[in-house]
């Protein structure tokens, strides 16, 4: 697969959805996780990143204007379990978190979800998980989506990458683009660039999102040999 520019991929997708990227900073030290959201309707652009313990999750910014059912804005998107951090788009966080405190594996603890309860769009679930312990470092990221918009089957992809290389991430995210219905992503993770530290890395990023679109960013670098982590989150609104 060809690596790709982060940059080409996000400036040239009005709406990507939410997405994350997962991979190796390109000194090679650092794990590196970034999640963000995005929104077209009041209601999706009416939240904010905060941290929870050691992870986040997304709070509404105005709660006056809630609206329908919240679960599917309302989350925690990063948890921490021991040497794994889990970083997802829904409530499927809790559920990968559950799991593997009962001995189940990241698929085996998604075998109970599926796709979004929002038609036609049918979201896909798109989930990650990094494992950093003893200085080795791997990561796993998922999708549940429906086929093709039929809600009667459910699709379920996982891609494990054992040996990440420095430079180099996956990133997987919701839409195709802007439509209605919402297209869903097809194919495998797309092999993107990674660079600079973890300012310089949430800067870009933050800039290279939609500005109408773009709701909320989190970044963490986790350190390969001591487990220790730096995060952040922007926020549009404040």
């Amino acid at each position: 697969m060809k690596i790709v520019s982060l940059q080409n991929e996000l400036e040239n997708n009005a709406y990507p959805g939410r997405g994350i990227v997962a991979g190796l900073s390109a000194d090679g030290k650092f794990a590196v996780s970034a999640y963000w959201t995005m929104g077209r309707s009041a209601g999706s652009r009416n939240r904010v990143f905060v941290e929870e313990g050691e992870g986040i999750r997304t709070q509404a910014f105005d709660p006056s204007l809630i609206a329908g059912d919240p679960s599917l804005i309302i989350y925690s998107a990063v948890k921490v379990l021991g040497a794994k951090t889990i970083v997802t788009n829904g409530d499927q966080t809790d559920t990968i978190y559950d799991g593997l405190k009962n001995g189940l594996t990241f698929e085996e603890s998604l075998r109970s979800r599926k796709y979004e309860h929002d038609a036609p769009n049918y979201t896909p679930r798109i989930s990650s998980l990094l494992n950093v312990e003893g200085g080795k470092y791997s990561y796993s990221l998922s999708i549940l989506k429906s086929d093709n918009g039929n809600p009667d089957n459910c699709l379920r992809f996982t891609f494990d990458y054992d040996n990440p290389l420095a430079g180099q991430g996956r990133f997987i995210h919701t839409y195709i683009g802007d439509g209605n219905p919402l297209p869903s992503f097809e194919g495998e993770p797309v092999l993107v660039e990674i660079s600079g530290s973890i300012d310089e890395f949430t800067e870009k990023v933050w800039n290279w999102l939609n500005e109408e679109n773009k709701v909320s960013l989190f970044v963490r670098y986790i350190d390969i040999q001591s487990g220790k982590y730096e995060s952040r989150i922007l926020n549009k609104n404040k």
